[in-house]
């Protein structure tokens, strides 16, 4: 589908939570997306076939990988320990589709909790499946109880990332709500984050035009937020270079 003239906003698909037959999308992700400069489209999960994932990838600007259940870890060649949750089998299928496919065309990918973990599974990267039983000792708490928009732990950023670039420097601090966590990098993505406890917090790849996790949530930060404007205002701006190279 051609874009109809090269100011067009980008479209940017946003995959949501399944729960019980029902796709659920925090109303945070596509509040940002258009307060960006975006247009958000809710990705429904049927079917999670390459040749659908290939067509929405045509079709799309970018693509937002929201939070969520657990990934099944047989996506990284492991089976399941006690402490994994609940997992969506059909999500996983249809985001593994579709972040091959948008990395194979150099669209950008924005990941986000459950979205940098899979996005570094997609790529051959592995996952702890529960930080809390799998990484000792872990002083820190990763699953706050304070409210969504306030940043409760630190974390270090790499020199010389896209991440410090946008942050303003090499220190942040950032809200949490996980226990599976990036454990080895996919190839190709690079961390360029990480908590006092050594827990990976982003990886970026520095060969695409725009492919970025995170494991905080920025979309639940107020407005305001620098951080999470400089990471969105990027990423929409990724996605419209990417439509207006699709006019041509």
């Amino acid at each position: 589908m051609a874009k109809l003239t090269g100011s067009a906003k980008p479209l940017i698909g946003i995959t949501p939570s399944s729960l019980d037959k029902q796709s659920v999308l925090q109303q945070d992700y596509a509040e940002w997306v258009s307060r960006s400069g975006g247009v958000p489209l809710m990705l429904p999960y049927s079917g999670g076939t390459t040749e659908d994932a290939a067509q929405l990838a045509a079709v799309l600007d970018g693509l937002l990988l929201s939070g969520g259940a657990d990934i099944d870890p047989i996506h990284f060649g492991e089976e399941p320990i006690q402490g994994l949750g609940n997992i969506t089998p059909e999500r996983d299928a249809a985001e593994l589709a579709l972040i091959r496919e948008f990395v194979r065309l150099d669209k950008p990918v924005f990941g986000i909790c459950r979205g940098i973990q899979v996005l570094n599974a997609a790529l051959g990267g592995t996952l702890y499946q529960d930080i809390h039983s799998q990484c000792s000792p872990s002083p820190l708490k990763h699953s706050q109880k304070a409210v969504a928009s306030y940043p409760t732990h630190h974390i270090a950023i790499e020199a010389g990332s896209r991440l410090a670039t946008l942050a303003g420097g090499l220190g942040e601090r950032v809200n949490s709500f996980h226990h599976q966590a990036v454990k080895e990098a996919a190839p190709g993505l690079l961390i360029t984050a990480r908590t006092a406890d050594g827990i990976v917090e982003a990886v970026e790849s520095p060969t695409h035009r725009f492919v970025l996790g995170v494991q905080w949530h920025p979309e639940k930060m107020e407005a305001g937020d620098r951080l999470s404007a400089a990471l969105f205002g990027a990423f929409v701006d990724a996605c419209a270079w990417s439509g207006e190279q699709a006019v041509q």
